[in-house]
């Protein structure tokens, strides 16, 4: 079985509700993966956004997921740590935690949802960039799956 990522709140490839973004309440959608590789030791995300003006916009960084966690609920906190010690990076809106769609106006965008199964944990700060989990994860990806949601004004 393939290393798949899916979302109940909205179709792949399909148009990302308001209220992910930041014209609504700017929620984290809900996200879950499944078939992980067997010696996953953590998971990771990113989302971001390649069609941004100024480059690949980061909208996401979360890292050292539990092997255990097959998904993450709507509405995650926006705290560097969570109850179950994962942590939080820092998005391109210089906040910890998601910062939804929030594109100029014109052709929507893509966004995209990218988790990570580990063979480690990262033991990376809280905070850490796109960029630094990035260089942790070199040698470290057991699988990788993507999910993609698009919004416009």
């Amino acid at each position: 079985m393939a290393f798949k990522i899916s979302s109940t709140s909205f179709p792949a490839g399909g148009d990302i509700p308001k209220k992910f973004t930041c014209d609504g309440a700017d929620l984290s959608p809900e996200l879950s993966w499944m078939d992980a590789p067997s010696g996953t030791q953590s998971f990771a995300l990113i989302a971001d956004d390649p069609d941004a003006p100024v480059g690949t916009w980061t909208h996401w960084v979360l890292f050292d997921l539990p092997p255990s966690t097959t998904s993450l609920p709507e509405g995650v906190s926006k705290v560097e740590e969570l109850p179950d010690g994962a942590r939080q990076g820092r998005n391109d809106f210089h906040k910890v935690g998601y910062g939804g769609p929030c594109p100029p106006p014109g052709k929507p965008h893509r966004y995209f949802f990218k988790v990570y199964a580990l063979d480690q944990k990262l033991h990376l700060k809280p905070r850490a960039s796109k960029k630094e989990l990035e260089h942790a994860m070199q040698g470290h990806i057991l699988a990788q799956a993507e999910f993609m949601g698009k919004f416009g004004r």
